[in-house]
């Protein structure tokens, strides 16, 4: 099966790799409330939980209004964006992850800012769930 990916789509797997790698779990486009898709929400080993969007151009990042509503919902928050993008854009109080779409470097680590454990645990939750559903939806898809 040949999968055709979208630029973003593209950065994402490299990044659910990178984070695989360091023992972390991934879900993509990712739902953490009512209106808002992150494009990847990692779960890590001791249950952090970072938020990764990914950027394939300069258009792409500038129509994003949203990104700072995606700050509440996890512990740290980065950019994942290729070796053409014009990094100097993004906001240095941010993460910055290099991406392709085999695998990612974490350049700038994103500062840490820990959600309150009752969000942490309805996260966590969410993330479970959504990852159960998908998975069972590939092997009955008339769910």
């Amino acid at each position: 099966m040949v999968l055709d990916l979208q630029p973003g789509q593209k950065l994402a797997r490299g990044v659910a790799r990178h984070l695989a790698a360091h023992g972390f779990v991934s879900v993509e486009e990712f739902v953490p409330a009512r209106g808002l898709r992150v494009d990847v929400m990692g779960l890590g080993p001791k249950g952090e939980l970072w938020v990764i969007e990914c950027k394939s151009s300069r258009a792409d990042y500038q129509s994003d209004s949203k990104w700072q509503g995606y700050l509440e919902w996890c512990d740290r928050f980065f950019w994942a964006v290729d070796t053409e993008f014009p990094t100097d854009l993004l906001p240095d109080e941010t993460g910055l992850i290099i991406a392709d779409a085999y695998d990612a470097e974490i350049v700038r680590m994103a500062p840490e800012d820990k959600l309150a454990p009752a969000r942490r645990k309805k996260m966590i939750q969410k993330f479970a769930t959504d990852a159960a559903r998908r998975l069972h939806a590939l092997r009955d898809p008339r769910l």
